[in-house]
């Protein structure tokens, strides 16, 4: 596949650079130190949202803003990475994220009000939002095209290891401490990251020729922000019938349409709309969709359904799901050596065939099902996901122009985390709906015989059409829990085809040989 060389001005703010192999080393630790702290505050919070809300005085619907606050902030703030790294320089800009995420993590920590927590964690996503496409960008440049494979893979690790493994600290930290350690442990991290960005990253060329495209990002922002709110507050808001919701919709689709009518007629957009013809980037986009849709939405409801209906405390379904970021990280070391030996989409194929699998596994789920079977499936779908989240990371990029790499790493991000904000959204709503339809369809089977046999348990001797108050509790108690978990399995189910529904995309993915990918790269960074 032959790409036109581009001007020199037009790459000038990402040279590639090869640096000494103890160099390289160097700032590869640093900065996936940064991605692995940004990462890991994408879910490290949420076991710790009960014990904030008590020490802050807040209701269940405030307490949301605390999480709510970071996304909205990291997904408006993520788009423009590209454009800030070429007007700023990208080491200016990474370094500044990286201690002014550290700082907003502090403040996090101390903060005494409700008010302040939202204040400082809308930091924390300003702060935040760039570190993941920037700390990509960096390692696809430092290291020469062979190596991208390899390069990918170990940032891979940090970004998918982060979210599940947020959890397991986040409930450590808050049993073993205090909730606000799940922010103070970011210091140190932040601290050896800093310094290694200021010892040994390069600058990159400042594009003072760069211009920020108010307009775009105006109507993009809209777009995030009445999309997430829409997503975030939907539920509890029963959707539609409430206004706000409408009115959060209306803005949402009002907004894209304005933007994508911006970025084809303005002259200089926001966004360069020229990095979407490249077919391979396109269509990884699609796929790292659906990825961010099930990389999180699993970890979303794997804990309430161990800790709410078989019983497991916090730090125990932190050890069960622990395997799953084994597997994750296994696949990625494995995956990195295998890229340009084996065809890309075979290892695609074989990664959604795994996580499709998995989730299928988990559809025929039970409450006395073991911890091995947990262990089992986790395992398996943390190796699925590794075997397409890296070879999707290389493929985006492998034939796309090396003036694009900052916008589009930026992209790729935001649409994986518009993924997973989607997929959370949609299986919670779902989850609810089931539950409610399965509660009415198995209290409707329920025979008299059968509740009165269920009834003595509570109160031995007092048959059920006594009307025992306990008796009634008992029984709805028991279809509550089984109308619940059957709708965690039909959620389980829908995602193993949200999976298998991303199988027939594969032919259309263009797979180079690793020798032209090399030249094709190489000239397109000229």
């Amino acid at each position: 596949m032959n790409i036109p060389k581009v001007p020199h001005s037009s790459a000038a703010a990402i040279e590639p650079v090869e640096e000494a192999p103890i160099k390289k080393g160097f700032i590869t630790i640093s900065i996936m130190l940064a991605t692995i702290m940004q990462a890991l505050d994408t879910t490290i919070a949420n076991v710790a949202l009960p014990h904030m809300q008590g020490e802050l005085s807040a209701t269940q619907d405030q307490i949301s803003w605390v999480l709510t606050s970071y996304i909205i902030a990291a997904a408006v703030m993520t788009a423009p990475t590209g454009v800030l790294a070429a007007k700023l320089g990208r080491k200016k800009l990474f370094l500044g994220s990286v201690i002014g995420f550290t700082i907003a993590s502090m403040l996090c920590g101390i903060a005494q009000s409700l008010p302040e927590m939202v204040l400082f964690r809308l930091l924390q996503g300003v702060f935040g939002a760039g570190l993941v496409p920037l700390s990509q960008a960096i390692l696809l440049d430092i290291n020469p095209p062979k190596d991208h494979g390899k390069a990918m893979a170990m940032w891979g690790v940090g970004v998918m290891l982060g979210p599940i493994l947020g959890p397991t600290i986040g409930g450590w930290l808050t049993e073993s401490y205090n909730w606000r350690w799940v922010f103070f442990i970011n210091l140190p991290i932040g601290i050896m990251a800093a310094t290694g960005i200021l010892a040994f990253l390069p600058e990159t060329t400042i594009d003072k020729n760069r211009k920020f495209d108010i307009l775009g990002f105006l109507f993009l922002s809209l777009f995030l922000c009445g999309i997430q709110l829409m997503l975030d507050r939907g539920q509890t808001k029963d959707w539609f019938s409430e206004p706000e919701i409408v009115v959060e919709g209306l803005v949402a689709v009002t907004a894209f349409y304005l933007f994508f009518v911006h970025i084809l007629t303005a002259k200089k957009p926001f966004i360069d709309p020229g990095m979407f013809k490249d077919s391979n980037y396109s269509f990884c986009l699609i796929f790292i969709f659906i990825i961010g849709i099930i990389l999180l939405s699993t970890m979303a409801l794997l804990p309430p359904y161990l800790e709410n209906l078989m019983g497991y405390p916090v730090a125990t379904t932190g050890i069960v799901l622990a395997p799953r970021g084994i597997g994750t990280m296994a696949a990625m070391m494995l995956v990195g050596r295998l890229l340009g030996k084996i065809d890309v989409r075979l290892i695609i194929l074989t990664g959604l065939l795994l996580t499709a699998y998995s989730l299928y596994r988990m559809s025929l789920f039970n409450l006395d099902i073991s911890e091995g079977l947990l262990t089992q499936t986790g395992l398996i779908q943390g190796f699925g996901m590794g075997f397409v989240f890296v070879p999707l990371s290389t493929i985006a990029y492998a034939t796309l122009p090396g003036h694009y790499r900052n916008d589009a790493t930026a992209i790729f991000s935001l649409v994986r985390n518009i993924g997973s904000s989607i997929g959370i959204s949609v299986m919670t709503a779902l989850l609810a709906q089931f539950i409610q339809t399965n509660h009415a369809e198995l209290g409707a089977r329920l025979q008299p015989g059968a509740m009165s046999k269920m009834a003595l348990n509570v109160v031995p001797g007092v048959p059920f059409n006594s009307y025992s108050s306990a008796a009634f509790s008992f029984v709805d108690g028991i279809v509550n829990q089984q109308a619940a978990a059957i709708a965690y399995l039909n959620d389980f189910r829908i995602m193993m085809f949200v999976v298998l529904a991303a199988v027939p995309l594969l032919p259309l993915l263009k797979v180079a040989k690793r020798k032209d990918m090399h030249v094709d790269l190489a000239s397109a960074m000229e």
